[in-house]
């Protein structure tokens, strides 16, 4: 939201939340150049409920915050630079007046409120972005012979907007009700920040190859298939969806038999699809660093390491989380302690041992980066 555009070469710098113009993480330049599109202008006019009003320099004035932190908010939201336009309205000097209220009264640092806006834009632009190219482009064809897009598109948005608005306020509610609960369990204030979790990816194996098979329209159909499947097995079995790349996808879990349990349904899920190359899947557990919905650190690298090694249609996990796994009785040290615990239980009459899962030590192996590992491949026990 800068009043000119002298400080785009900065643009080339690390993003930091110490620096006058943060570049965000991702690029949404819809801002770039105000459109003067009649009906993108009345578009927009529906959609943000309110007219073109303000220059940067004006709604910054207004809102009463510096053009600094108005410039650094707004990018951090994940727009380009506006110049001199008028193309800011009564919604966005109220939302600068409510983040910078919210770090006068001391309840957010800058930084803080800075991080707010960034991963609040990340998240939105991308559902928006999904909802235009997979949702909207397809409603909007003309229904019938000489009807024109534009004659579509207004009344449609009209419809929907209130609808979409309402059921994203709800699941944001539900998902911030569910992170909460997290937190207020953690053992201690370090665990909300840097918690021990099973982290994993699932990759699918000959994607590369694919890309130059497939047209794209396949190719398309082929990823949201996976991330859909992916998504929902994820949230089903309790573990938590952290991000998809297209051919990988990355999750979390509180504890090794949740993402067990996971990695194997996926697995077994893929394989039964024969429109799906094979998939394999890696897991670490440990400490990990949690910063805007993403995690970070040695378990997730090891993770990735362990997928890129997996062979296709297996799960390989590192020794840490074979030991929870053994440590919560969900898989046995060994096949002899298996057996002879249940010779034991059938001795005495009692319950015999139930493990879900059977694990298998390979060859201790150099991973670049992370030194020697022992990876242990991990399957469902049958009996």
């Amino acid at each position: 939201m800068t009043v000119d555009d002298s400080t785009s070469g900065e643009d080339a710098q690390p993003p930091s939340e110490s620096s006058a113009h943060p570049t965000p993480h991702h690029v949404v330049d819809h801002t770039a150049e105000p459109s003067d599109d009649p009906l993108a202008i009345r578009l927009e006019q529906l959609i943000l409920g309110a007219d073109r009003r303000y220059t940067a320099f004006q709604a910054a004035r207004t809102a009463g915050v510096s053009m600094d932190l108005a410039s650094r908010f707004w990018r951090a939201m994940g727009f380009a630079d506006i110049g001199q336009a008028k193309a800011l309205t009564e919604a966005d000097v109220l939302a600068l007046r409510r983040l910078a209220g919210l770090v006068e009264a001391g309840l957010l640092s800058e930084p803080m409120a800075i991080q707010v806006a960034r991963s609040t834009g990340q998240t939105t632009a991308r559902l928006a972005e999904w909802q235009i190219d997979s949702f909207l482009e397809g409603l909007t064809e003309p229904p019938e012979p000489g009807m024109t897009r534009t004659e579509v598109t207004y009344p449609l948005v009209e419809l929907l907007l209130p609808e979409l608005e309402e059921f994203l306020v709800y699941v944001w509610r539900r998902q911030l009700a569910a992170a909460t609960g997290r937190v207020v369990q953690a053992a201690d204030d370090d665990e909300m920040v840097d918690r021990r979790l099973a982290v994993g990816f699932a990759d699918l194996v000959g994607f590369t190859r694919l890309t130059r098979r497939l047209e794209e329209e396949e190719l398309g159909e082929l990823v949201e298939a996976f991330e859909t499947t992916a998504a929902d097995l994820v949230a089903a079995h309790g573990g938590r969806l952290i991000k998809t790349l297209g051919d990988e996808v990355l999750f979390a879990a509180d504890d090794a038999g949740t993402a067990a349990e996971i990695a194997l349904r996926l697995i077994e899920t893929m394989t039964h699809d024969e429109s799906m190359p094979a998939l394999r899947v890696g897991i670490a557990f440990g400490t990990v660093t949690t910063r805007m919905g993403d995690v970070f650190g040695t378990t997730v690298n090891l993770a990735s390491r362990l997928t890129s090694i997996a062979p296709k249609d297996t799960v390989l996990v590192d020794g840490a989380f074979a030991e929870e796994l053994i440590r919560t009785g969900d898989a046995p040290a060994s096949e002899a302690q298996a057996a002879e615990a249940a010779a034991k239980a059938e001795k005495e009459g009692a319950t015999l041992p139930s493990y879900r899962f059977g694990l298998q030590p390979m060859w201790q192996r150099p991973v670049r980066g992370l030194g020697v590992v022992e990876p242990w491949l991990m399957g469902r026990r049958t009996t």
